[in-house]
């Protein structure tokens, strides 16, 4: 069985790579490596055949010199989680965001702190859901 990412992956994907479409990918990602592997728990392992995370290369800007702006997407993404139940987690920068703490942002302990990319997890609903983000840097409101 070829593995496939959910329809909520793809979907915020899309949306970053649309609204950022010179960013850099070498980042990115969403099969599981051998690392991942070897970790044996990672949502990048598919599971049924379903992959559900994604890995955004932090440098939104790419070529054009623009600042900084993955830690406000993944803040916006954060923020998006409360209410949309397609998002499992968040990692970014040495910090961890989850329903554990109602998506406050706390210290990440993993053995990667996710400084070159955003992670974003999924829950089982996003392996149907594909609709649309609602957040502001990438298209909502």
């Amino acid at each position: 069985m070829t593995p496939k990412l959910c329809k909520a992956g793809q979907q915020l994907r899309e949306q970053i790579d649309d609204s950022f479409p010179d960013r850099d990918r070498s980042s990115d990602g969403w099969i599981a490596d051998s690392r991942h592997v070897a970790a044996g728990k990672s949502d990048h392992i598919p599971l049924k055949g379903i992959v559900f995370a994604i890995d955004v290369d932090r440098d939104l800007a790419g070529k054009s010199g623009k600042p900084d702006l993955m830690p406000y997407l993944a803040d916006q993404i954060r923020k998006a989680a409360k209410t949309d139940k397609r998002i499992k987690y968040i990692i970014f920068d040495g910090r961890i965001a989850s329903s554990i703490l109602g998506f406050r942002w706390r210290t990440y302990k993993g053995s990667n702190a996710h400084r070159a990319h955003c992670h974003i997890s999924f829950t089982k609903k996003g392996e149907s859901d594909g609709s649309f983000f609602n957040i502001p840097m990438i298209g909502g409101e």
